[in-house]
């Protein structure tokens, strides 16, 4: 029995979420196809909660390891990394638990199964062995994203592991090889430094995180290493040998490195090789990913796509927007938010957050502009709980004081960094450093390092003339 909607949603992450409820709103009738057991996505699953949860546990473990009342109390604790997993499966089950209520409440069917396309208005969809037949006059293809796996890299053994597999680990490895220092890299070398493990972290580029302003790159490098992090850079992988005894990680520059464990955190592909896109005339690039427009619309009409499965910026944050948009998009509204101004978000100890241009981008733009700084240490909130470590830098133009970047390194830095975005989305002379001199923040707070930055770049404008 084939079932007609006016839009069917494959995937139950942010961006397939998103774009069900916002149909469902629109009195559409709508069904999410999701071909894990539970809803969620791998963002729930296996990436965004459970990493974002095992950070949380470790930085409570390192608080309390700092605090010296705590340390009278006895012996500085330690936490085994599968202790850590069953607080991330709390987490998870919450999630699931909300999201499921969402479904429920708004009356938006949940089909489990694996989806493929028949034609452009027609799926089939997989589960145990039967097929059942459905067709909508639209589609949002929303599966997301998995770790890119080289083919000749063994992950069936059981020492080596990627960022979904590692949260099924059952033992703490004495050391970890971590190949890859993007985001995610970066966020599992935090967790695992964090925990007291040795950790060997493999950057195939110049520096970490290339993207960041450059200031704020090279603390991270230097808060990495103060947590026992070995860095190397300009490496790339030649081999992985993995035994009973460890795993040996040989590069091309002739180096051989030893550990118990390889986490591989290089690069991620886009979930569409099980949608039979040949069957409507679409293609996807070398990692999996759809190329869209401005109405997130592939090349095939009536089909959008949004989330991780298009590439860049790959945020749970960016993807909730790109859903909504889409559903948008396919009933029919012309006029759409096309998601491509996102703060950035990096939950490494300490965390980071940026949005706007880098100083370097600024310089190269030949845009005059001026910093200003307030550090946490001299902040009294900072001092009181104890995290001290870290800045709020903010960029703005020399002479119309126009936000123009806004970068944090520090304990909340993702929360921070919203209020200063507040401001540069402002039009005209709103957009101006000098809200953040004539308005009063609650004392002591972390916000308040926006009054002291802006002091700062004030200051260097005045000494400057």
């Amino acid at each position: 029995m084939t079932k007609q909607y006016d839009l069917l949603v494959i995937g139950s992450g942010p961006a397939g979420e998103s774009a069900a409820l916002n149909a469902i709103k629109h009195d559409q009738r709508v069904a999410i196809i999701e071909q894990q057991s539970w809803v969620g996505g791998a963002c729930t699953h296996q990436g965004t909660i459970p990493s974002k949860a095992l950070r949380h546990t470790v930085r409570q473990v390192m608080r309390f390891n700092r605090n010296p009342i705590f340390r009278d109390l006895g012996d500085p604790r330690t936490v085994t990394f599968p202790r850590l997993l069953s607080a991330a499966d709390d987490v998870i089950k919450k999630q699931v638990a909300l999201r499921s209520k969402f479904y429920q409440r708004n009356r938006i069917e949940v089909i489990a199964g694996v989806a493929r396309f028949h034609d452009a208005h027609t799926l089939m969809v997989t589960r145990e062995g039967r097929e059942r037949r459905v067709t909508a006059e639209k589609v949002v293809i929303a599966t997301g994203s998995r770790p890119y796996r080289p083919d000749n890299i063994d992950f069936n053994h059981p020492r080596v592991y990627d960022s979904d597999t590692i949260l099924g680990m059952q033992h703490t490895p004495r050391k970890i090889l971590i190949y890859g220092a993007g985001v995610i890299g970066c966020e599992y070398a935090s967790i695992f430094s964090g925990l007291g493990i040795k950790v060997e972290l493999i950057n195939t580029r110049d520096r970490l995180l290339e993207f960041l302003d450059d200031e704020i790159s090279d603390a991270l490098s230097y808060h990495l290493r103060h947590l026992g992090v070995m860095i190397r850079h300009r490496e790339e992988y030649a081999a992985v040998n993995a035994s009973d005894r460890g795993v040996s990680l040989v590069l091309e520059s002739g180096k051989t490195l030893r550990g118990d464990a390889l986490l591989w955190c290089n690069g991620r592909t886009g979930n569409t090789d099980r949608l039979a896109l040949d069957s409507i005339g679409l293609q996807a690039d070398h990692r999996g990913q759809l190329a869209v427009d401005e109405h997130y619309e592939t090349s095939v009409e009536g089909v959008f796509a949004a989330g991780d499965v298009i590439g860049w910026p790959s945020l749970a944050s960016a993807a909730y927007d790109q859903g909504r948009s889409a559903a948008a998009s396919a009933r029919g509204k012309e006029q759409c938010r096309f998601v491509d101004d996102v703060p950035t978000g990096i939950y490494t100890l300490p965390e980071i957050s940026s949005v706007g241009a880098t100083e370097r981008e600024l310089t190269e733009a030949r845009i005059p502009y001026e910093v200003g700084r307030a550090l946490f240490k001299d902040t009294a909130r900072a001092q009181i709980s104890g995290e001290t470590v870290g800045m709020l830098k903010l960029l703005f133009h020399t002479k119309t004081l126009e936000i123009l970047g806004i970068h944090c390194f520090g304990a909340e830095a993702a929360e921070i960094v919203h209020i200063g975005q507040a401001i540069m989305k402002q039009k005209g002379e709103g957009n101006s450093l000098r809200y953040f001199i004539t308005t009063t923040f609650n004392y002591p707070t972390m916000a308040e390092a926006y009054r002291t930055a802006a002091l700062n770049g004030i200051n260097r404008l005045a000494c400057e003339n």
